[in-house]
């Protein structure tokens, strides 16, 4: 077991990169709070300007549910993408130091280093997910489902922010640049909240976003969700999923797809430095 996880070895770089950058953030916290403020702001906005109206439509959709409980889980897979940005940023940051190449150029292997990343990324996507339900629930939202609920929600949080973190971590080794990676990522968020099931039911949207929210991954993390709050079986009448464990499995094959696509990346850009 000691070898295992000595510094030598798989386990232990992982170990080390996951201390490493579990200890950036904590020392910089402004970085979690930011990524926490736009969620929060959205949860606020919608709830005070939108929420009498959003809620006569979600209510013909799913009858006796009030639209805080409705909105918590776009804003718990907002907090996801948000957060995920952060983690292509740090390492951008890693790169423009001149750390990332050190580490190549070190017997660490590449893939510890990226796996160490996402588990750090990981637990703090929990801990932010868990603040937002919080106040999501002293703003009067219903988790039916309790305790075993919220766990629940956070974990599909988790799963659904890995395919955004292998996307912007992508993004970082593919334009070695914070701007360019802060301002795709960025870009990316609103378009994929507001064309999907987040802030209303499929039915309610136009005809046109329609079928772009049925393939966005964003209704599937957001559907199921939404049904382990309430404790029941409400995702849309998805092409690929028509009950929350199907659609939670395609949120694992988006997952893989992406992880697979970035550490082809990552093997491509370790090969050429090398070089």
């Amino acid at each position: 077991m000691t070898d295992e996880l000595s510094g030598n070895s798989f386990g232990g770089d992982v170990v080390v990169n996951t201390k490493r950058w579990g200890l950036k953030a904590i020392r910089n916290p402004f970085v979690l709070a930011v990524s926490l403020i736009q969620p929060l702001v959205f949860l606020v906005l919608f709830l005070t300007v939108f929420g009498n109206v959003a809620g006569t439509a979600v209510n013909g959709t799913i009858p006796g549910i009030g639209y805080e409980t409705f909105l918590l889980p776009a804003i718990v897979m907002q907090v996801a993408l948000a957060s995920a940005v952060s983690s292509g940023v740090g390492l951008v940051n890693d790169i423009e130091t001149g750390m990332f190449e050190k580490i190549l150029a070190s017997p660490m292997r590449p893939s510890a280093m990226l796996l160490g990343k996402i588990l750090a990324d990981f637990v703090r996507i929990v801990v932010q997910i868990a603040v937002v339900v919080v106040i999501g629930f002293l703003l009067g939202a219903q988790i039916e489902t309790g305790v075993l609920g919220i766990l629940g929600v956070v974990g599909v949080g988790v799963v659904f922010s890995g395919w955004y973190l292998a996307f912007s971590n992508a993004l970082a080794v593919l334009t070695e640049d914070q701007e360019s990676t802060t301002l795709v990522a960025n870009l990316l968020q609103l378009p994929l909240l507001f064309l999907s099931s987040s802030f209303l039911p499929i039915k309610a949207l136009p005809e046109w976003i329609q079928p772009v929210a049925l393939v966005n991954p964003v209704t599937y993390g957001v559907d199921v969700a939404r049904s382990i709050i309430l404790g029941r079986n409400v995702v849309s009448n998805l092409p690929l999923a028509n009950s929350p464990l199907e659609a939670f499995f395609v949120l694992l094959t988006v997952d893989f797809l992406f992880a697979v696509a970035g550490i082809f990346l990552l093997l491509i850009t370790t090969r050429s430095d090398v070089q």
